[in-house]
């Protein structure tokens, strides 16, 4: 019987945010794990978005690891104190960010060409702060695959909880095939637990990594959890829900995340909508188009709610 991984919710900047997590959390579950999309220090402050994120009040019911994002040993000196002023022992560190607004100032996969500055940037933090632990998510480089194989020798010998690798460079975006070539390569040398991260988005695409890599310690999910917030749930479990359940958790899900917006708010109807909508843009890429062109438009609270029964209503 093949061994059931645990599942890591991936980071999605505008999508997995507190109350995303919290409510998925309560109505799916099957998630060991769930990351804040990256904390990052801007023109020498932190955005009042990002501290919210973290707020531990905020993530109840959540088991969560804050991630954050430096380029320099002070900016990320800023934000592991800010973590744990939290209560926060478990950090993430990102490297693989690929947007190139960040990545030319050595943010994220930025960082991937320069052994030198990765190395300084990670055994700063861990030699700082030896009661934390870190993790690292990252890509197999910024334009070579093989930047992560030149990063071995320095990750290899830091004392890292794990890490999380997605078999693109940064140049790449999200466009493309994913390399399993590349992740294999970085596998076969990695001695830390590594977590597979990219394209899963059916029980079938799991399955497949899991049996390519068979010592793989988990597997992190992202747009595939967006597109169907069971897939965790459905793979531990080894079956899919029926129609009608998960029609329920949807409704259920989608009415909870409604409610905290609505709660915390400020600003009135036009603002909760303009916020609730994206909750759909990857929810259900095959539900009816109909129904999902009538919630982008609503511009009512009860015409919107009239448009999601109909598009959960039509599974």
């Amino acid at each position: 019987m093949q061994n059931i991984l645990p599942i890591h919710f991936a980071p999605l900047q505008g999508y997995t945010e507190a109350f995303y997590r919290r409510a998925h959390a309560q109505i799916f579950g099957g998630i060991t794990s769930y990351y804040s999309p990256f904390v990052r220090v801007e023109h020498g402050e932190i955005r009042r978005k990002d501290l919210r994120e973290i707020e531990p009040e905020n993530n109840d019911g959540v088991n969560f690891i804050p991630q954050l994002i430096a380029p320099n040993v002070e900016k990320m000196e800023k934000l592991i104190n800010l973590f744990t002023a939290k209560g926060y022992r478990r950090i993430n560190i990102n490297m693989g960010c690929p947007y190139p607004f960040l990545a030319k100032r050595h943010n994220g996969s930025g960082i991937l060409p320069y052994p030198d500055e990765v190395r300084q940037l990670l055994s700063t933090a861990i030699e700082t702060h030896p009661d934390l632990s870190f993790s690292v998510k990252m890509r197999l480089g910024w334009e070579r695959s093989e930047e992560c194989l030149d990063l071995i020798p320095i990750l290899n010998e830091l004392p890292l909880t794990h890490l999380i690798l997605h078999p693109r460079l940064g140049q790449q975006q999200y466009k493309g095939e994913v390399d399993l070539q590349g992740f294999e390569a970085f596998y076969n040398e990695c001695r830390h637990p590594l977590v597979y991260n990219g394209d899963l988005r059916t029980v079938e695409d799991i399955q497949l990594i899991t049996e390519r890599f068979p010592r793989l310690a988990g597997l992190m999910i992202g747009r595939g959890l967006l597109a169907n917030p069971a897939l965790a749930a459905e793979y531990q479990q080894g079956y899919p829900f029926s129609t009608n359940e998960m029609r329920e958790k949807l409704l259920a899900f989608h009415s909870e995340v409604f409610s905290l917006y609505n709660n915390h708010m400020e600003g009135g109807e036009k603002q909760l909508l303009m916020k609730i909508k994206s909750f759909w843009e990857c929810l259900l890429p095959d539900g009816d188009r109909k129904a999902k062109k009538a919630i982008h438009k609503a511009n009512k609270l009860d015409t919107y709610q009239i448009a999601v029964n109909n598009l959960i209503k039509g599974l």
